[in-house]
């Protein structure tokens, strides 16, 4: 019939299938469509999206999480002096901020510029009243704004703690709040079974800012009475001198060091040993107040916080005899 438009001829069923299927096909494995997917009219071209600065991420859809991802070389957290978060403490430690450098000043000095009075407060250590094991003994340096200054940690093997006691030689280090070691003070050996007015007998400390490079010595001056020291430059000359009472070891009371001009005259500071009771005493957790002018040289300031460390070994750290047992 002329009306009846010509149809393709009917393919067989299983010809069909072999078509479909790819000439790599799987058995079990579902058929590829791609190969049928007939593409559409393109539509209108998405916008590029602005080149945003380094570190920012691309806005995700509304209601999506945006995920950072920091790009290039990451800077190490760094905290400012002030508050200062120790690991494993209860609380973070009040630091005092830290000023800024100033000239002929030795690194870490710059905070007794800024002050005229400081506190040294020993560690109590239950231990040595217990046992009578000499350990190294530790400081806290503070302001009268109960803000941390420095801290100080002696360095002694226990051998040489123990064996010599408070005439032992020691090594403290002085760090700040970064934990720098800002300041070394040293205590050789002296011998004391000879002759008190021996200068072989004679304690020394050295002050040392920064560690290696000495600024001066404290030195010991043979008395009958009193305790004396002398304060001396890098030289051992002799700057200001250091005199004790008559009975150091006051119950009670303050025992009070004077740090006084060569001649005498002139009153320039103080190093204080405040009483704190009985059993601050006898658990070697002294306390002292150093003062000094507030225009006075820092490293002068130095020293008379070096001398501090000296009287505490001399005459305040009450060192038990080591206990033997009974044969």
């Amino acid at each position: 019939m002329s009306g009846v438009a010509a149809t393709a001829p009917e393919q067989p069923t299983e010809e069909m299938e072999n078509q479909i299927k790819s000439p790599t096909a799987v058995p079990n494995v579902p058929p590829d469509y791609n190969s049928h997917f007939v593409p559409g009219p393109a539509g209108p071209a998405a916008p590029s999206p602005a080149v945003l600065p380094m570190g920012y991420y691309i806005p995700q859809q509304p209601g999506a999480i945006p995920l950072y991802h920091p790009i290039g070389r990451t800077r190490p957290i760094q905290y400012q002096p002030g508050k200062y978060p120790l690991m494993n403490q209860p609380a973070a430690i009040m630091w005092m901020p830290g000023p800024a450098p100033m000239p002929n000043c030795p690194p870490g000095l710059e905070y007794l510029a800024q002050l005229d009075n400081i506190h040294v407060l020993q560690h109590f250590e239950p231990l040595e009243l217990l046992t009578g094991f000499q350990t190294n003994n530790r400081y806290d340096i503070k302001n009268n704004m109960d803000q941390m200054v420095y801290i100080v940690t002696e360095d002694t093997d226990d051998f040489t703690r123990n064996a010599y006691r408070s005439l032992r030689p020691f090594v403290l280090r002085v760090t700040d709040c970064l934990g720098r070691e800002i300041m070394t003070m040293q205590r050789p050996f002296r011998c004391t079974c000879c002759c008190f007015c021996c200068p072989c007998a004679r304690q020394e400390l050295e002050v040392q800012c920064p560690p290696g490079v000495t600024i001066g010595f404290v030195a010991e001056h043979w008395n009958l009475c009193r305790a004396s020291y002398s304060i001396q430059n890098e030289k051992k000359e002799s700057l200001m001198r250091v005199r004790g009472p008559c009975a150091t070891y006051g119950c009670g009371s303050d025992s009070v060091f004077e740090i006084n001009s060569l001649d005498g005259v002139s009153n320039i500071g103080s190093v204080i040993r405040k009483w704190n009771g009985c059993l601050s005493t006898m658990g070697n957790a002294d306390h002292f107040e150093i003062c000094f002018p507030l225009a006075l040289d820092v490293k002068m300031k130095a020293m008379i916080f070096g001398s501090c460390f000296l009287i505490d070994f001399m005459y305040f750290e009450s060192s038990p005899a080591p206990r033997h047992s009974s044969t």
